[in-house]
């Protein structure tokens, strides 16, 4: 009767512009005798609409369309359903799986509205994203002595050994401090260009550089200065100036929800001559902050009073980070590409509108990526509709959702719905927006994706626990075929990969800090590595990849198949990719895989009797024909007593 991902009954499909004419058709039996339709939508706002649809003529014999049009005016989220009346009594299409009507239920479909002169920077478009912690990345012989800090960093506990566990127990207070370095720095990673180069990366995303008391660094002592571990404001110059020679921008973390409370800032351990807002009520910093009893009582980011939160809307606060001569602006001119924004679910939505324009009056190729756990589209926080991806906000988004379906379905959920939460996403964010989303399976948030496709579920295990499991010899190689699958998923899926150091050679880890591991360049040339260099090249080398659609194929069992693909106007360039997660010989229908397709990736099923083999995968690219109008049937296979549903 009507699906909302299927440009027949809706076109365009997707998140559209203000001003874009909408066109919805449904298709009805006969039979039930209906006199009118209606399209019923409502907005966030309370708004609502009553369209009536008319009849447009018959499809087939027994069934009939009734059609309208719809153009938003405004930017915002519209949510709709369709109304019948019939010999029956009033009757209501609501939305069912797959964005499939369905003649009962409340569920409405929802059409995403984005300004039209919503854009995003081209030039992360089609690339890799490889993420570091900068640490653990890389200990640069040809820099200063790490143990030649200025006296007021030297409480700073430094490994000597780079490939000791990061420390994970309590202090004597019950506290964990985080205060354990290993030297990694900003020369260091400028040493290691080559070797992210190698992997296909054009886009290096650091976690925090800037001054502060721990490892991790998002407790910010000042947002001015480079952490003196890390290195200096040249050394940072001159890393954005040596990645720009091999094709890489650099990505800074921008932590704005809160400082550190031994910071600049707020300074309750008194480690900076000036006032903070903890010393003094007269600090120049004091209104930052909010205090239900000052100095002990304030607001802080979750409950952790070393992480104070800041009031964002305060003018002063908004004018040192967004300013002309504010940290936003500087670290741009200084060679950075851009900001990801750290719990930008923290940030209200004017502070999130200043630092945009901030950054785009700065380089109008500055990208802003914010940290969003869930649908970004639809989110709420603190009880507001958040407008993240509407306009003026954020570019695009850390994609949750993408890692949870990829590593869901390789554990063995459901396929059917690994194609439910991607193309979910794929209906309801823009398109500018999608071919720039951070699609990763790992962060330093997450235990590493090797773990948890391989490893024993952490559950509520403790970090005693965790520091002393790691893979067994054949939960690595399960673990091994499984990354392989993982990555391959993340390079195809629209967006880009985002690499989290050290996943390319598949490093272990469970929970912080074990996620935060050394990288070991003693240990670099594995199988895995060179997997990921052959996805960077392929990736690369691949313009359907950049900015093609995207097309679920099949999903049944241990299978998936999608398309990427790219239309003119007589034909469309297509990328086929199967995925077999299970460890049983498959059998593919022959009709799916066109004679003239090249085999760019995988074993060539057709050489194998159409057998896709135990975690085995292939790829292909072909042409095909779009003048005539394709329809769907579906055929059935078996194997073992395996059903594979095909197209």
């Amino acid at each position: 009767m009507f699906n909302s991902r299927n440009r027949m009954y809706r076109n365009p499909t997707g998140a559209v512009k203000t001003d874009e004419s909408v066109h919805f058709r449904i298709t009805l039996p006969r039979e039930i005798h209906c006199t009118a339709a209606y399209l019923l939508i409502e907005r966030d706002n309370g708004d609502s609409f009553c369209l009536d649809m008319f009849w447009c003529g018959m499809n087939g014999v027994m069934n009939e369309w009734w059609e309208c049009h719809f153009i938003p005016e405004e930017i915002g989220l519209y949510f709709y359903h369709f109304e019948l009346k019939t010999d029956h009594g009033r009757r209501r299409l609501s939305r069912g799986y797959g964005g499939e009507a369905i003649p009962q239920g409340y569920d409405k479909w929802q059409l995403t509205v984005y300004h039209k002169d919503y854009s995003v920077p081209k030039w992360l478009q089609g690339g890799i994203m490889y993420q570091i912690f900068p640490d653990r990345f890389h200990r640069s012989e040809n820099a200063p002595d790490i143990h030649d800090l200025p006296k007021e960093y030297s409480y700073r506990k430094i490994h000597d050994h780079w490939g000791d566990l990061p420390d994970w127990l309590p202090n004597a207070n019950g506290r964990i401090e985080n205060d354990d370095f290993f030297g990694g720095s900003l020369k260091g990673i400028e040493e290691k260009l080559p070797y992210i180069a190698a992997l296909g990366a054009t886009c290096i995303y650091l976690n925090p550089i800037f001054e502060a008391h721990s490892n991790h660094r998002y407790d910010t002592a000042d947002y001015s200065k480079i952490d003196p571990m890390l290195g200096t404001e040249e050394d940072f110059r001159s890393l954005c100036e040596t990645a720009g020679r091999f094709g890489i921008r650099i990505l800074l973390d921008g932590v704005f929800s809160h400082t550190g409370s031994d910071s600049l800032y707020f300074n309750r351990d008194g480690r900076y001559e000036e006032a903070g807002a903890y010393n003094s009520q007269s600090s120049r910093y004091f209104s930052w902050y909010h205090f239900t009893q000052w100095p002990d009582q304030y607001d802080t980011w979750w409950g952790f009073d070393t992480l104070p939160n800041v009031n964002e809307h305060n003018p002063e606060f908004m004018e040192y980070i967004n300013g002309e001569k504010g940290i936003v602006r500087k670290w741009i001119a200084a060679g950075a590409a851009g900001w990801r924004l750290d719990v930008a679910d923290e940030l209200p939505d004017e502070f999130i509108d200043s630092l945009n324009k901030a950054a785009k009056a700065e380089s109008t190729d500055a990208l802003i990526l914010g940290e969003v756990w869930e649908d970004a589209s639809s989110k709420t926080a603190y009880g507001i509709r958040r407008r993240y991806l509407l306009g003026g906000q954020l570019d695009t988004v850390m994609n949750y959702p993408f890692r949870d379906a990829i590593l869901t379905y390789l554990l063995g959920g459901d396929a059917a719905s690994f194609f439910e939460q991607v193309e979910s996403i794929l209906e309801n964010y823009p398109p500018c927006c999608i071919h720039s989303l951070m699609n990763h399976i790992g962060t330093h948030d997450t235990e590493r994706a090797i773990t948890v496709l391989a490893g024993e579920p952490v559950h509520n295990h403790d970090r005693k626990w965790q520091s002393e499991h790691s893979l067994s010899p054949n939960q690595r190689v399960i673990g091994l075929y499984k990354m392989r699958l993982a990555s391959l998923i993340q390079y195809t899926l629209p967006g880009i990969p985002c690499v989290y150091y050290g996943d390319e050679i598949g490093l272990e880890g469970y929970k912080d800090p074990f996620n935060r591991k050394t990288y070991p360049w003693d240990d670099t040339e594995n199988d895995l590595m060179l997997w990921y260099r052959t996805l960077g090249r392929f990736r690369t080398g691949n313009d359907i990849l950049s900015d093609g659609s995207f097309r679920k194929i099949f999903s049944q069992g241990d299978v998936i198949a999608f398309e990427r693909y790219q239309e003119s106007e007589a034909e469309e360039n297509v990328l086929l990719v199967l995925i077999n997660r299970g460890g049983r010989i498959l059998i593919v229908d022959r009709h799916i895989i066109s004679q003239d397709c090249t085999l760019l990736l995988g074993t060539d099923i057709r050489q194998e009797d159409y057998e896709l083999e135990p975690f085995g995968y292939a790829v292909y690219e072909y042409t095909r024909l779009t003048t005539v109008q394709q329809t769907e049937d579906t055929v059935t296979h078996e194997n073992d007593g395996t059903k594979i549903a095909m197209l």
